[in-house]
């Protein structure tokens, strides 16, 4: 699918009369103030909590049901010098939520030890295996982070070892809970919390906060955790809103002034600039490198670089997390090219409103990844699968709109297991059922998928002129920060663009399109703009034809200097405006 087939739209004008008001309540462009009403900050309070996050407006953790009894049941195995097990996926939500909860419990414990599951002999949640080292190991409590909501099994295993469990996380519960000795998850129906998009790392820090409240403990107990609250939040996705933009401001503080030894390992690693590091440097930099020692060899590791006391041991497991990444980055590249050629060889076992792809020899830490790329080349619901410990096992991710994990969820009978939400899941099944399973995904997706949804969309929030993109604009637009889901950094749409003369092609094999681009009639305001993968432009563009294009705006840190680029979302030629 070619990038000129996007759809743009842009996103209706917020209320204009609550617009005009908060534009001169704050004294600023009339375009940032329709971007906050459109994000549902109408006055001039909601402003000021929206550009200046407080810690003390964090929500009482006690409002979280059955918080009173997980932590009373957290005291009790502190002063009776119980074992307690911290327990947590291998993902980067899960291992910044175990490494979180153990080096809070340790200023109070010695006896407190973590787990974290093997991807490829254990899978995803909790595992029979776990429970019988944590009873051979004399485990009293078991915390579950970001996992144990569906566990009801499991927790009864557990029960029955003398084990018992209090399970923190995200996840949709269904109607029958496991019978744990608590249960925090802000999605469960019978909990009222005021805030319910916590990621699984964040209800951890809710526990965390609930245990210093209740004791009459100091606040800053809670602060070293903040850096690994901002890279959960970043790297999971979840909403950049209410209580979670108030965790990622002060986070990204934490990570910018203060961080601990393992994420300042995987700043230097990355090569990024100390103290202008931002939510796409977690998201692209920082969140993978931890993602990839699960992926590569061990979620254990990356607890032990995020809980690493002494710059050494920082260093050593920090190095070798980024070998698992490159090692990562290269199986990525060797089996996204493999999938995109079964699909477009027609040897794929779906491709027509969904894509399903299957070799058994996939690594199956990198199908998720391998997932999103072919989202990205086809605009399709994608399913990758791969063998593994004799079941065929992979990831599922959509487009924008769509309910993928309903459609999985038509095949349950077919599958061993699965989870996931609307845009991302994982499954198991039998191999015979495979046939099968690709049918009714295909027959699914045909009946409920639309048009629409078929159609990738550029979103704007504005119309801009270049001469509004003033020092004043920039530094304001930078407050919105930090940007993600519910908050995203604006998208604007300017008209009417030439390159001022010095448009090049760079990047491996010239795929990239680097320009200096102004308006026809403010030909000496210039503004540098990279587009990524969108060197199809490059001879039109070269010809001096005039262009529409859409763009965040976004600073890049070099070497202590700082300039200001357009981000390029997409670019249409003025001939095809109707």
């Amino acid at each position: 699918m070619g990038i000129t087939e996007r759809q743009w739209t842009l996103i209706p004008a917020a209320d204009p009369q609550k617009a005009s008001q908060l534009a001169a309540e704050l004294g600023i462009d009339r375009v940032l103030a329709d971007l906050l009403v459109q994000r549902g900050v109408e006055t001039f309070e909601e402003a000021r909590r929206f550009f200046r996050p407080r810690l003390e407006d964090l929500h009482d953790p006690f409002l979280m049901k059955d918080m009173d009894k997980a932590v009373e049941r957290l005291h009790k195995a502190i002063t009776e010098k119980e074992k307690i097990l911290v327990y947590g996926d291998y993902d980067v939500d899960g291992t910044t939520a175990v490494a979180q909860l153990y080096s809070f419990l340790k200023q109070f414990t010695p006896k407190v030890d973590f787990y974290i599951p093997d991807r490829y002999d254990e899978g995803y949640g909790l595992s029979y295996k776990a429970l019988d080292w944590a009873s051979d190991n004399g485990i009293g409590l078991l915390i579950t982070l970001d996992c144990g909501i569906k566990a009801i099994e499991k927790v009864e295993y557990a029960r029955g070892k003398g084990i018992e469990v209090i399970i923190c996380d995200h996840h949709l519960p269904e109607s029958e809970l496991p019978r744990a000795v608590a249960i925090l998850d802000p999605k469960r129906e019978d909990c009222h919390y005021p805030f319910d998009d916590l990621c699984g790392c964040g209800v951890g820090f809710k526990l965390a906060q609930g245990y210093v409240q209740k004791y009459g403990l100091d606040f800053s107990l809670l602060e070293p955790l903040l850096d690994l609250q901002v890279v959960s939040i970043a790297s999971d996705l979840v909403s950049m809103t209410g209580e979670n933009r108030i965790l990622a401001h002060f986070g990204l503080k934490r990570l910018n002034e203060n961080p601990r030894k393992g994420l300042l390992a995987m700043i230097n690693l990355a090569k990024l600039e100390p103290g202008h590091i931002g939510i796409d440097d977690i998201v692209f930099k920082i969140g993978p490198r931890i993602n990839a020692a699960g992926r590569m060899e061990s979620g254990r590791l990356a607890v032990e670089l995020l809980t690493a006391t002494d710059d050494r041991s920082a260093i050593r497991i920090g190095e070798q997390i980024n070998d698992n990444n490159n090692e990562r980055k290269s199986i990525d590249r060797e089996i996204t090219q493999e999938a995109l050629e079964m699909v477009q060889s027609g040897n794929a076992l779906a491709h027509e409103n969904v894509t399903i792809v299957y070799n058994p020899t996939w690594n199956k830490g990198v199908v998720g990844i391998v997932a999103s790329r072919l989202v990205e080349a086809f605009y399709k619901p994608t399913v990758v699968l791969t063998k593994s410990n004799g079941f065929i096992t992979g990831s599922a991710r959509s487009v924008q709109g769509f309910d993928l994990y309903a459609s999985i969820e038509s095949c349950a009978e077919l599958l061993e297991n699965f989870g996931g939400h609307v845009y991302a899941a994982g499954l198991t099944m039998k191999e015979e059922n495979l046939e099968e399973f690709c049918r009714r995904m295909d027959s699914f997706v045909s009946d409920t998928i639309t048009r629409e949804e078929l159609t990738p969309v550029v979103e704007i929030d504005a119309k801009l002129d270049f001469s509004q993109i003033t020092p004043k604009f920039i530094r304001l637009l930078k407050q919105f920060q930090p940007f993600g889901p519910g908050n995203n950094n604006p998208v604007f749409l300017t008209e009417d663009v030439y390159d001022a003369g010095n448009g090049r092609k760079v990047g491996a094999g010239g795929l990239h399109l680097k320009l200096d681009v102004m308006q026809e009639n403010q030909p000496y305001r210039q503004l540098a703009a990279i587009g990524f993968n969108m060197a199809e432009y490059y001879d039109h563009i070269k010809a001096g034809n005039p262009i529409d294009i859409c763009y965040s705006i976004v600073e890049n840190f070099y070497r202590g200097s700082s300039t200001v680029q357009l981000r390029l979302k997409d670019i249409r030629e003025r001939d095809e405006l109707i």
